[in-house]
């Protein structure tokens, strides 16, 4: 049995290196993914050291580790298979044993127990002599036959078998790394969202008392709401001369408001086709139209007026009567829309409704007119949130953008720039579209601002970076301090951040935007003059400028740009 054992290996061993055995299809795959992760990896390092958020960067690598793992988990399934397929090989492989052994046996027998002489002795000619020595022949090349292959057999499943088991363990060794990968972008992301928030609240965050001047700044503004007033509000000053140059304002798209029915985007909608229907569905989507709502509700203002609820739709001043597009579209969906806010905020009558644009524009006297028609034409329509009347915001001017909806509201894709969105914003044709807001008597009533001054607005924020513990000297140097502290002039702003080693600005000579034009939000503020360069989070920008600037000059709304001359 040591000579068969010996014969065994020998022919196992000569088969190990003359056999090849099969190609395993995703071994250069799983060498890509561990190319791919290595690439992540200095991806990710490149991230941590960035400044930026890194949204884009991170996104892109979010979905680089998706499709790694789903690749992942293919090779998982196709190893899966492997080893089902080398377990049923080796369960055949073991109903061979039998036939292995008797033919080794018999091989043994033929190939060392086989004597000429006594063929010879026995054999009665020399025919028969050929035969038997052919047949001996025949039956241990045979035997070696069914050896060799059962050998080859061994070999293969026993290469299969490492390969496969070298494939599990690299595999092992990746998911392992690419849980750490995803854990390691996890924090970046964190850290991405923490230095988001902190912009606001570590760097330039207002006191309440702040946000409450501003509150009222903005309140002295008199912003229209509604579209069917006679207020101004504000003036587009590019073609108007304040008597000084370099100048610098800066332009907010739309009114504060932005959610619900944009008043001036309706008319643009209608103008461009849609009925009443399908403005109401664009501004209230989640919200479905009854057509037979209770008209014996009974609304009563702050001012002693009551009625039923078709009689105070009537009496509301909130669009002009010639918006007659689209066979009176806008005046239908504002119908509806103002019907259901009166049932909302009043719960169905049980409250009080007030008179102004706080509420709704209404007279004790009718509209009459195309109003009329609109009302009566859609009488008893009212949008239904669930069971209940919806809360049907609007306003005058949205800047092209539903805050609510998030997304632009205009014809098209979401734009790509500002004049993209003056071009295709359906409220474009609001006087309250795209202005600065405010103005000074003593520069022919515009709301330009000289370079200095915006320098002025760069320096505060940079000391209230640097030091926020002087925030509550940085309001407007043209007013005495809301309560009675003490208000740094330009000099005095510049003179503390020289104390703490930083270089002031004394005028602006280049000034850019950067814009959100999915959802419509300055994203970022980009000041360049004798100073150096600085880049402002755009809500924290605003919130300073409307802290510190002059007179009654503020930006209004998250989406605002810059004009220069």
């Amino acid at each position: 049995m040591r000579k068969i054992s010996s014969f065994l290996c020998l022919i196992l061993s000569v088969i190990f290196f003359i056999t090849v055995s099969p190609k395993i299809i995703y071994s250069d795959e799983l060498d890509d993914i561990t190319k791919q992760i290595n690439d992540l990896q200095r991806s990710l390092n490149m991230s941590i050291q960035a400044t930026a958020p890194l949204e884009s960067q991170i996104k892109d690598m979010k979905k680089q580790i998706s499709d790694v793992e789903d690749r992942v988990s293919f090779i998982e399934e196709d190893i899966a298979t492997k080893r089902k397929n080398i377990d049923q090989s080796y369960k055949n492989l073991a109903k061979q044993q039998d036939i292995l052994n008797k033919t080794v046996r018999d091989y043994y027998i033929k190939t060392y127990s086989f004597s000429p002489l006594s063929i010879f002795a026995s054999a009665q000619n020399a025919s028969i002599i050929t035969r038997l020595l052919v047949y001996q022949k025949r039956g241990a090349e045979r035997d070696k036959a069914i050896i060799t292959n059962i050998a080859v057999t061994i070999t293969s499943l026993e290469q299969r078998k490492k390969k496969l088991e070298d494939e599990e363990q690299r595999l092992s060794v990746i998911k392992a790394k690419l849980a750490v990968e995803k854990q390691d972008l996890q924090k970046v992301v964190d850290g991405a969202k923490k230095y988001q928030a902190s912009l606001s609240s570590e760097i330039a965050q207002l006191s309440a008392k702040q946000q409450e001047i501003i509150a009222k700044r903005l309140g002295s503004l008199n912003i229209p709401r509604s579209a069917g007033t006679s207020t101004r509000g504000c003036i587009d000053d590019r073609n108007i001369d304040p008597g000084f140059s370099p100048r610098i304002a800066f332009f907010t798209y739309g009114a504060p408001h932005r959610n619900g029915l944009n008043q001036y985007g309706a008319w643009g909608r209608a103008k461009s086709g849609q009925n009443e229907e399908q403005i109401l569905q664009t501004y209230y989507p989640s919200m479905t139209l009854k057509r037979d709502y209770d008209q014996g509700v009974q609304i009563s203002t702050t001012t002693g007026w009551s009625g039923s609820i078709e009689e105070y739709v009537k009496r509301i001043y909130e669009v002009p009567d010639s918006w007659t597009d689209n066979n009176l579209a806008v005046l239908k969906a504002q119908a509806v829309a103002a019907r259901t806010y009166a049932l909302n905020v009043t719960g169905n009558g049980s409250k009080q409704i007030c008179t102004s644009e706080q509420c709704q524009v209404f007279k004790p006297e009718p509209k009459g007119g195309n109003w009329e028609q609109a009302v009566n034409a859609t009488t008893g329509w009212v949008l239904m949130d669930g069971g209940n009347p919806g809360y049907t915001q609007y306003a005058s001017t949205h800047g092209g953008y539903v805050r609510n909806l998030g997304k632009f509201d205009g014809s098209g894709g979401n734009p790509g720039s500002f004049s993209e969105l003056n071009e295709r914003a359906y409220d474009k044709e609001s006087p309250w579209f795209y202005c600065d807001w405010g103005s000074r008597a003593s520069y022919n009533n515009t709301a330009w601002l000289k370079s200095e001054e915006v320098a002025d607005m760069v320096n505060v924020i940079l000391l209230a970076r640097a030091d926020s513990s002087t925030k509550d000297h940085f309001y407007q140097t043209d007013k005495p301090h809301p309560y009675g502290g003490e208000v740094w002039n330009e000099d005095r702003v510049k003179s503390e951040l020289r104390s703490r080693s930083i270089t002031p600005f004394n005028n602006v000579t280049d000034i850019s935007v950067n814009a959100d034009f999915g959802s419509g939000k300055t994203t970022s503020i980009n000041i360049s003059g004798d100073g150096g360069t600085q880049s402002f989070d755009g809500s924290e920008f605003e919130d300073w400028f409307n802290l510190r600037a002059p007179a009654n000059i503020q930006i209004v709304g998250p989406l605002f740009n810059t004009e220069k001359k």
